[in-house]
């Protein structure tokens, strides 16, 4: 599977050692130097890799693939010179250099010290990601032969129909073509992922990426403390959610059991927003998904992208400058193959920032705009730190700065005042409809998200091995999530395959930890701007003051622990639920009453302690087997 990188990595490491070499150096000033030279050669190397995945990944080609490799082996090369060159540094040095001076000395995949072996890292990886990007699949109806890519094709019939056997046909057919193909890389990418892990100074990968959150232990702790939290509000929308879906699809949907995962709007029965329509509470009022009015007022790609770019700007935050315009990917292209899921991306050379993302005219792609754009809002705030700096506070934070942008467009008042919803709706039914319909893309993608982290913490620990991993994968969430298959699984499997941030190599702590902190920066905001009434209601557009408070949190980059930017902006020093509980609390009072005859949960015990006994070791103190 490995092929050599033709580039002079020799010369190349040569090159950088001259620039980069210390000499033991124990003065603030030479370590400056050092660092300063290390700042013009990570930007150009920085950005060139950035610049050669991009031209892949907007068109998918094997030259381009080849390319992109071949830049991933010089930008590794380049990171092992440089954490090498940053160790050899001996002293007591300011907060500031010592946190770059450590960001510097983590290797990445160069610490295998093989190039070869690098090569093949990025090749795996590179491999699953361009399974998954080319996944088509086909059906023949009446005759006629149909063929689907994931987006747009599979994902409409997921988002639209409602048709069980059709629902069913796409979600197995995309798992038998693109998750099965993937099982062998997998295997590959989870050994190499863990060599990466042990050589940077890790037990394995998830202990890895759980060191992002500089909490230790805490952060699983914390994870499954906030799942016990949300629980009884997730459980209580779940019993509504299954009764409302088994008026749709009859005998299969069981009132007292597991939803099956292909009736929840996407692919993955990860967001479930696009069922909103078959779960409204209140049909007669206004219809707050908005995309028939976009329709209606034949609204464009580009004029969805200036929408989200003038919010930010309303709360004087800055805008997208001519580069992000001029180069960003907003449709998919007839002309090529390219990958389609909504991604931002910083080309590490302070003014280059773009989106690529395949654009339909529908509210789910709107919010997912405000979601993007919110990743360029921070990259700009940041653009002038050191290169070591720019970063999310942690990854999640990254994450919840979009997010956080959505709670406010989605509002009927908001909406109403860019003219694409007629009534403001000050209204309890409408209220609870709104509320209702933030909670199946929020709410409703906890338990999801947790579920599928935990399987990858096993997977890396080695708690479970590739013979049953597909047994894991379905206990989770089984337990956790209140979901099932759809169809029969067996080993021969391999759903998680099927699912991007797998296979592209994303932990999802990030998510499922930013959609707890979206709440809490909303809170804060609102807070700043003087909001009156309740959390749901806040609107912080053309708020400067709540810019004011969100700005000065971006700006720090990762230049401070994160608790350190999480009280810039609240006040507060940790990861709580207080605040996404106050938001939901209408809803969740609603739907007590409305389910005050169904049963609650589903076949299995629910709760961190519904896990199995053998996997209760990474939810208890005891974690520091697996660190």
């Amino acid at each position: 599977m490995a092929r050599k990188v033709t580039m002079p990595f020799a010369a190349f490491l040569t090159l950088v050692s001259v620039l980069l070499a210390p000499s033991c150096a124990s003065t603030v000033e030479e370590v400056q130097q050092f660092l300063d030279v290390y700042e013009i050669r990570a930007q150009q190397v920085y950005s060139t890799s950035a610049l050669a995945s991009w031209a892949y990944n907007t068109n998918i080609t094997d030259y381009n693939y080849q390319k992109s490799i071949e830049a991933s082996g010089i930008s590794a090369a380049f990171s092992l010179e440089a954490a090498q060159n940053a160790s050899q540094f001996e002293g007591d040095f300011p907060d500031g250099i010592q946190r770059q001076l450590d960001s510097v000395s983590y290797m990445g995949s160069a610490a295998l010290r093989d190039p070869d072996k690098v090569t093949e890292y990025n090749e795996v990886r590179s491999s699953m990601s361009k399974i998954y990007n080319q996944g088509k699949v086909c059906r023949t109806v009446d005759g006629k032969e149909t063929c689907y890519n994931l987006d747009p094709g599979l994902e409409d019939i997921m988002s639209n129909s409602d048709d069980y056997e059709e629902l069913k046909w796409a979600w197995k057919a995309w798992r038998d073509e693109v998750g099965v193909a993937n099982n062998d890389l997998y295997i590959r990418y989870v050994e190499l992922s863990n060599q990466v892990a042990i050589a940077n100074g890790y037990a394995d990968k998830g202990a890895l990426w759980r060191d992002n959150y500089e909490m230790g232990d805490d952060i699983i702790d914390a994870a499954y403390d906030i799942y016990d939290t949300i629980l009884p509000l997730y459980q209580q929308l779940h019993a509504y959610v299954r009764r409302k879906l088994h008026a749709v699809h009859g005998e299969h949907i069981d009132l007292e059991g597991r939803i099956p995962a292909c009736v929840l709007g996407d692919m993955w029965g990860r967001f479930w927003g696009t069922i909103y329509r078959n779960v409204v509470p209140y049909p007669d009022r206004p219809n707050i998904d908005v995309t028939d009015k976009m329709i209606e007022q034949n609204y464009t790609v580009s004029q969805m992208f200036h929408l989200s770019d003038d919010f930010f700007k309303s709360m004087d935050l800055i805008g997208a400058p001519q580069e992000f315009w001029d180069h960003s990917m907003f449709v998919r292209p007839d002309d090529r193959e390219v990958g389609c899921h909504a991604t931002a991306w910083d080309f590490s050379n302070r003014k280059d920032f773009r989106i690529r993302m395949c654009t339909d005219i529908n509210m789910d792609d709107l919010l997912t705009i405000h979601h993007e754009m919110g990743h360029i809002q921070y990259y700009l705030q940041y653009k002038d730190l050191p290169i070591s700096f720019r970063g999310g506070a942690n990854i999640a934070f990254h994450e919840a700065v979009g997010e956080v942008m959505t709670l406010s467009v989605a509002t009927p008042a908001h909406l109403h005042k860019i003219d694409l919803l007629e009534e403001a709706g000050n209204d309890p039914e409408t209220d609870i409809n709104f509320l209702l319909k933030m909670s199946l893309s929020t709410i409703g993608t906890l338990p999801f998200s947790l579920a599928l982290e935990q399987w990858r913490w096993d997977v890396f620990s080695e708690d479970v091995t590739p013979d049953n991993w597909m047994e894991r994968w379905w206990d989770l969430k089984h337990r956790l999530v209140g979901v099932k298959a759809p169809v029969e699984r067996t080993e021969d499997d391999f759903d998680p395959g099927a699912m991007f941030h797998i296979v592209g190599d994303y932990s999802f702590m990030r998510y499922y930890m930013r959609t707890i902190i979206q709440f809490q920066f909303q809170k804060a905001m609102c807070d700043a701007k003087g909001h009156e009434g309740p959390l749901h209601t806040c609107d912080i557009y053309e708020s400067q003051e709540a810019g004011d408070k969100l700005g000065a949190m971006l700006k720090l980059g990762s230049s401070k622990p994160w608790p350190d930017a999480m009280e810039e902006i609240t006040g507060q020093r940790d990861i709580s639920a207080d605040a996404i509980m106050e938001y939901f609390q209408p809803l969740y009072v609603w739907l007590q009453q409305q389910n005050e005859n169904e049963k609650l949960g589903w076949d299995e015990k629910s709760g961190a302690n519904g896990i199995q006994p053998q996997y209760m070791l990474l939810v208890t103190a005891v974690l520091f087997l697996i660190f």
